[in-house]
């Protein structure tokens, strides 16, 4: 679904999960554009009428294999897509529901894994997290709640 704004290009709406289990971050490897190769919080565009909490579900089940609860909003970023416009993405935080298995990379996702904080912030550190996501998760919250 896509929502015009004024001016020739269009703001997406997307989504994200924040999932955190046992002091650890769930992360993506990103196989595509934008931040192709970068880890980031899986998430994805909107599909048309698609409730934000059922697209989070949906995008987190396609992207690591995980079956999760959908809680509230942490935040929303904005982000350039690649072919012009304004990614517009909700942040929701999830809980993997039952013991959380290794999640498995599918859909645009080249990896995924868990993350405890001193691996997100190296991953910072080295260039290999995506723009913007430290900063949002030190905002949000969400740091804090990583060993």
């Amino acid at each position: 679904m896509t929502q015009q704004t004024p001016g020739p290009w269009p703001r997406v709406p997307c989504v994200g999960g924040v999932v955190v289990d046992a002091g650890r971050l769930l992360l993506v490897k990103r196989g595509h554009a934008p931040s192709a190769g970068l880890w980031s919080v899986p998430g994805g565009r909107l599909l048309e009428r698609e409730d934000p909490r059922d697209g989070c579900a949906r995008e987190l089940l396609e992207e690591t294999g995980l079956v999760v609860s959908v809680g509230g909003l942490v935040g929303t970023v904005e982000r350039d897509a690649p072919a012009g416009g304004t990614y517009v993405i909700d942040d929701f935080l999830c809980t993997v529901e039952g013991p959380a298995p290794e999640p498995v990379a599918g859909d645009d996702a080249a990896d995924a894994g868990w993350f405890a904080r001193s691996d997100v912030e190296r991953l910072a550190s080295h260039g290999l997290l995506a723009p913007g996501v430290l900063d949002a998760l030190a905002e949000w919250g969400v740091l804090d709640l990583l060993r």
